[in-house]
């Protein structure tokens, strides 16, 4: 299998929407997904959830389901050959969804969960780990572990920062060093998730600040993040979940080339 994870000349992006949504709107991010790959020369793959198994509220948008998730997420896969990444929840959804995706994810608050780690790593996939928001970068070296134990052939560790009160996550620049020092695996930077305020929407669900992504990625493209995990949405006010935290679509390109800079710029100066 293709390494799906960086490559010498420039970080890797993990983006798209939230959850899988209509045909065209998936396509349509997927499209400018793919024009963003070409222009800035980095490896970009799709991600989108079939299901979001950890909303707030019982009636809170979840997405279409399995059967329906993964036929849509094919579809973004033929339109713009751009591999794919979607969550998996329970065990038994892992060789489901892994006829699909080309990267299977695990989400922050189940990383501790033994069972599934293996079985993603049994999938023969790479595997994006999130870091729980209350665990100590040293603490994932299990959670990667786990995974190899299972035999995946790549993993990568999502940092999103740490909960910080009840309503706000921080982010330590210092975890990008720390987690690949204990893990040994590329790292990357959920700039829209660490903006997230869980529980602060009107509604209970959560909410969030979009204003402060772009700082936020620049200071991890500076401090070490080897790739970048971003939401996007043409219209994030619409969106089904997660809209105070997503990047506008059109907003996307720029945000991205200029963290490229950055990261690229930053590591030639160490080289220097």
């Amino acid at each position: 299998m293709a390494q799906r994870f960086g490559s010498e000349g420039g970080p890797f992006l993990i983006a798209g929407p939230c959850v899988v949504e209509s045909d065209s709107l998936n396509v349509r991010i997927g499209e400018a997904l793919a024009e963003l790959r070409v222009k800035l020369g980095i490896s970009v793959i799709y991600k989108a959830s079939y299901d979001k198994a950890n909303r707030s509220r019982l009636n809170a948008p979840r997405g279409p389901g399995m059967e329906a998730g993964l036929a849509a997420l094919d579809k973004v896969r033929e339109a713009t050959g751009l591999p794919i990444l979607t969550d998996v929840h329970e065990p038994g959804h892992v060789a489901l969804a892994a006829r699909v995706a080309d990267v299977l994810q695990i989400p922050a608050f189940l990383c501790r969960q033994t069972d599934l780690l293996v079985a993603a790593g049994k999938a023969s996939r790479p595997v994006n780990i999130k870091k729980g928001q209350w665990m100590a970068p040293e603490e994932m070296r299990g959670a990667v572990e786990k995974v190899r134990a299972g035999g995946a052939p790549e993993v990568v560790v999502t940092e999103r920062g740490t909960f910080f009160g009840y309503g706000d996550l921080v982010v330590d620049m210092r975890t990008f060093a720390r987690l690949r020092a204990a893990c040994g695996v590329p790292v990357v930077f959920d700039a829209t998730h660490s903006v997230q305020q869980p529980g602060q929407g009107s509604d209970g669900s959560s909410g969030g600040d979009r204003a402060f992504i772009p700082p936020l990625l620049y200071a991890a493209a500076a401090a070490g993040a080897d790739g970048f995990f971003l939401e996007t949405h043409p219209d994030p006010a619409r969106a089904p979940s997660d809209g105070p935290n997503m990047v506008p679509l059109d907003q996307l390109a720029s945000i991205v080339g200029l963290a490229v800079d950055v990261w690229q710029r930053v590591r030639e100066a160490v080289r220097a």
